[in-house]
């Protein structure tokens, strides 16, 4: 009998597994499935409320491939008894840092990264992407005199382009402690100097995180999509970016709709301004009837739409 876990509403569905949690998740509906029985957290725990106690680890961290060796290390604790002293009153056992100042930028970059990426929820895939991307870009010696911060965030954005799950620089720059300037120029200088390829970002790829953002329903984010693609297909808004574009899609279809939301709440979710929704909207707007799905729902007509 097999003992494989499943969904029972989608047995064929594959299972999300949440690491913190310790929770296995169906990705079609959300349902925990079961728990982790392997326990992959601290083999030993304290309850010392002294800062300076022994740590009772008897592992390491994590061997990191990106840093070769030198991420191994001996932590020497704190000497007890006379046997650990010298007849000088001196420790005859000292921790020595034997990391490369290489491999302590590498370790630093890594760690920016990981935080970047956690505070906009990017998953780990991402994270080993842009950390190799890094160690590439390391290696080359071709970024020189570029803050490490510049180059770490240009990392993560060409990962998330990479990986199909694009974020705006603005997003980027958000978690970010450099400018958008600087981030912009170690972005275009790593797809120079190693031969780096990105997808062209398509209004698509944000449509669907903007539609939950905003709390929109599925009918509006499929007339949305119709509107971006059609809009983009027929060249109605040459020149505009894919974010701005979709960002005056969404703002079509929900007016349209019984969902309406405004130009700001889009703005401020899309990371562009209300001008620059509107500029797209007037061009799309005359020729809304061709933009909209056949089968969409009105219930405000197209003839009643905003004019701005």
């Amino acid at each position: 009998m097999s003992s494989k876990v499943a969904c029972k509403f989608h047995p064929d569905a594959p299972l999300i597994e949440d690491y913190r949690a310790g929770d296995q998740i169906c990705s079609e509906c959300g349902l925990v499935v079961g728990d982790r029985v392997i326990d992959v957290g601290s083999e030993w725990r304290t309850f010392s409320n002294e800062k300076g106690g022994e740590d009772k680890s008897r592992v390491g961290g994590a061997e990191n491939t990106l840093l070769g060796s030198s991420d191994l290390s001996t932590i020497i604790g704190p000497g007890r008894g006379g046997a650990s002293f010298s007849s000088d009153g001196n420790a005859m056992y000292n921790n020595r840092r034997t990391v490369s100042s290489s491999d302590r930028t590498l370790i630093n970059a890594f760690r920016t990264i990981s935080n970047m990426a956690d505070r906009i929820n990017l998953p780990k895939t991402i994270i080993d992407r842009a950390n190799n991307l890094f160690k590439m870009v390391s290696d080359g010696k071709n970024l020189k005199g570029r803050a490490n911060d510049a180059i770490a965030a240009a990392c993560l954005y060409i990962a998330c382009r990479q990986e199909g799950v694009p974020r705006t620089f603005k997003e980027i720059v958000a978690v970010s402690t450099v400018s958008k300037k600087e981030i912009g120029r170690c972005f275009k200088l790593i797809l120079k100097a190693h031969d780096t390829s990105v997808e062209l970002i398509t209004t698509g790829d944000f449509m669907s995180r903007f539609c939950g953002t905003l709390s929109l329903s599925r009918d509006v984010q499929k007339a949305a999509t119709s509107i971006a693609k059609k809009a983009v297909d027929l060249d109605i808004v040459p020149g505009r970016s894919p974010i701005s574009v979709a960002a005056a899609a969404i703002y079509m279809a929900s007016q349209a709709s019984d969902d309406k939301r405004t130009q700001r709440e889009i703005a401020d979710i899309a990371g562009v301004a209300d001008v620059t929704i509107r500029q797209s909207y007037k061009l799309m707007l005359p020729r809304a009837a061709e933009l909209f799905p056949q089968d969409f729902k009105f219930t405000t007509p197209i003839e009643n739409l905003p004019q701005n």
